[in-house]
């Protein structure tokens, strides 16, 4: 079973032994996301079943959202009922991928921990480290898949809320870890949302700064001793991750586990939500 990650080798290899396995194709473009049905379309594993962060991985029906921002997270019911009606039980071998160098599948290996779905893994290096192991492509429309029963289960990674965010902010059993870009962090550029800047107190770590310039992550060593560099003596289970939608922010938490900490916390709606509250405080800088 892989649980974090999975190579092109490994996933050639499962794939050949016939292990029930399915692959989701998370490609996306948060300033075009009108691309993400063509880029399924144009080119993908074969097999791969596509899943969009604005339609399948998000919600924008406040009925069904957990929380708010940019990209709500739907009810883990109504996750499940998507993930039957794709063919996906609770039986499989999951992988997640992008063309995106891992900024966006990390949101469904996220979302199917949170489902209780441990056997799901990032494929490392993406599209491209699968084309170049000779992996088998296709494209045009998906078949019809034969729908399923996935089943929730016990959460196996914790998502955080607002009221949780605030109520222990500045405290030190709380460490908040923004996952953007440091202008964005700093508040000298904000494309996305209504207010620029950070949470109070919130450490910034960009979330490509846990890969490598092919889309891979880097080593557990190093991940290791850039992240205590990042903690400075903070405990790593204090941590809550977020970044501007609660998307990006994933590759932080994924990079942690794979240094050899723990599972850590998801504040899922992020800068987003967080800016759109009001009475919350902002800092810049």
């Amino acid at each position: 079973m892989y649980t974090l990650l999975i190579t092109a080798a490994q996933l050639q290899t499962l794939q050949a032994q016939g292990t029930p396995c399915a692959v989701l194709d998370c490609s996306f473009d948060l300033m075009k996301p009108e691309l993400a049905d063509s880029f399924f379309a144009s080119e993908r594993i074969a097999g791969a079943l596509p899943a969009h962060l604005d339609k399948d991985l998000s919600t924008h029906d406040p009925e069904q959202a957990v929380n708010g921002g940019r990209h709500p997270l739907p009810q883990r019911a109504l996750v499940a009922q998507w993930l039957g009606r794709l063919g996906i039980h609770n039986g499989m071998q999951i992988v997640v991928y992008d063309r995106n160098k891992g900024h966006y599948c990390g949101r469904l290996w996220w979302m199917l921990k949170w489902l209780g779905h441990d056997a799901v893994a990032v494929l490392d290096g993406g599209l491209q480290a699968w084309k170049d192991a000779g992996g088998a492509l296709s494209s045009g429309t998906a078949a019809a898949p034969v729908q399923a029963r996935f089943e929730v289960k016990a959460p196996l990674r914790q998502l955080v809320l607002t009221e949780t965010v605030s109520s222990a902010l500045g405290r030190p059993q709380q460490t908040i870890v923004d996952a953007r870009a440091g202008a964005r962090y700093r508040g000298e550029v904000e494309p996305l949302d209504p207010v620029a800047g950070h949470i109070p107190g919130a450490l910034n770590r960009p979330f490509t700064d846990n890969f490598t310039e092919d889309g891979r992550f880097k080593s557990p060593e190093l991940l290791q001793t850039e992240w205590n560099q990042v903690l400075a003596g903070r405990p790593a289970n204090s941590v809550v991750h977020h970044c501007g939608s609660g998307v990006t922010a994933v590759p932080n938490l994924i990079a942690m586990e794979l240094a050899g900490y723990g599972p850590t916390a998801l504040y899922a709606g992020s800068w987003s939500e967080w800016c759109r509250s009001p009475g919350l405080p902002c800092a810049q800088g």
